[in-house]
């Protein structure tokens, strides 16, 4: 790894060597700052069981108490883009001992899937975590039809007068799950971040997140970008291709205003 190796030990070490080596790789871990932990965790993932190993008990450091019921946050608080990282390398792994340690303590993930309407939100957990990043736009928009209601399911697209109804817990868990699953590359918290960037000028805001070049609007779905080489706040695109308006009333959501 750029600034320690794990290549000095593996699951065949001595057990008092290994939880050693261990403890010493965990020490230097706390120490990095969180933009250099997202390349050691893929250093990590490389290195197997071992690697693995460290990540399962770092993320449950980072968890703490809050595990059996996923990472929780409240309003406000910025979700653990690292713990998204590492669950996803465990979520990955061809590891009966990863699936068992997920299942055991993270088994709906690290976001906690909270809804006001009593919407499953762990079928898009599942696929953020996948990084299918298209199907996950699809279900979101599925997800957001259902908390309009019965006739929004039936259009399968919501007017923007309905999105002002949504509850803002639900609006959060969404844009939770795509920020933890991107390395905070995509969510409408992120879009609503560059929409204020621009002075809220929405042909600014267009080019900088790639749906539009110059004058002519990105075609779907070829046009897109489905992976992490995306601009930042590329996605989800959900029902925001119908025109402004739904966009314009997911930015002003009460939801990224909390207190």
């Amino acid at each position: 790894m750029s600034s320690f190796s794990i290549n000095s030990f593996d699951s065949t070490t001595t057990p008092n060597a290994f939880e050693q080596t261990t403890e010493e790789l965990l020490t230097r871990l706390r120490s990095t700052p969180e933009k250099g932990l997202f390349s050691l965790i893929q250093e990590l993932e490389a290195n197997g069981e071992a690697g693995l190993t460290v990540l399962m008990k770092l993320l449950q450091e980072r968890c703490g108490d809050r595990s059996s019921s996923a990472a929780a946050f409240s309003p406000g608080q910025e979700p653990d883009l690292v713990a998204g990282a590492i669950y996803q390398v465990l979520f990955r792994a061809e590891s009966p001992t990863c699936a068992d340690f997920l299942q055991t303590y993270f088994p709906t993930g690290v976001v906690p899937l909270r809804s006001q309407s009593n919407i499953d939100y762990h079928p898009l957990q599942i696929l953020l975590a996948k990084q299918e990043f298209q199907a996950a736009d699809q279900l979101t928009l599925q997800k957001l039809c259902e908390l309009a209601g019965e006739s929004a399911m039936q259009r399968k697209w919501i007017y923007f007068t309905e999105v002002k109804q949504f509850p803002a817990i639900d609006l959060q868990t969404i844009d939770a799950l795509w920020r933890v699953h991107s390395q905070g590359q995509f969510g409408f918290s992120v879009q609503r971040e560059l929409w204020l960037s621009v002075g809220k000028n929405w042909d600014k805001l267009w080019t900088k997140i790639g749906w539009k070049d110059g004058i002519n609007w990105t075609r779907y779905p070829q046009g897109f970008t489905w992976d992490l080489t995306a601009p930042k706040g590329h996605l989800p695109l959900s029902n925001q291709l119908r025109g402004v308006r739904v966009m314009a009333s997911l930015m002003a959501h009460p939801a990224w205003n909390p207190g």
